[in-house]
């Protein structure tokens, strides 16, 4: 964990552009967007993979969903995709849980 970018992130030693934060995640635009809204948001949790969420991490997956539909609706996207990319032949580069929000 003290090499996950993610962490670092949370924990303000690096900078990112964060548009939500809350007691459970952080949300920031992607450094490298698919689309006009390209949101990735972040448990403050550390969880590698969605493979690695517990029973005790149902509520904490459900308020990132949560979150995300906020979000979208801030920046005016009414359409828009939800992504989890699970292990690195699914896309995953950072091995902390967290949801892309991508709109137009």
């Amino acid at each position: 964990m003290e090499d996950c970018i993610f962490c670092k992130i949370i924990n303000r030693e690096i900078k990112s552009e964060i548009v939500y934060e809350d007691e459970f995640c952080v949300a920031f635009n992607d450094i490298n967007p698919r689309k006009r809204v390209h949101i990735l948001i972040v448990p403050k949790k550390h969880i590698p993979r969605v493979s690695d969420i517990s029973d005790d991490d149902e509520l904490l997956m459900g308020h990132l969903i949560k979150i995300a539909k906020e979000l979208a609706v801030k920046n005016s996207s009414e359409h828009y995709q939800l992504v989890f990319n699970v292990g690195k032949e699914a896309g995953q580069i950072i091995f902390h849980v967290h949801l892309h929000l991508m709109g137009n």
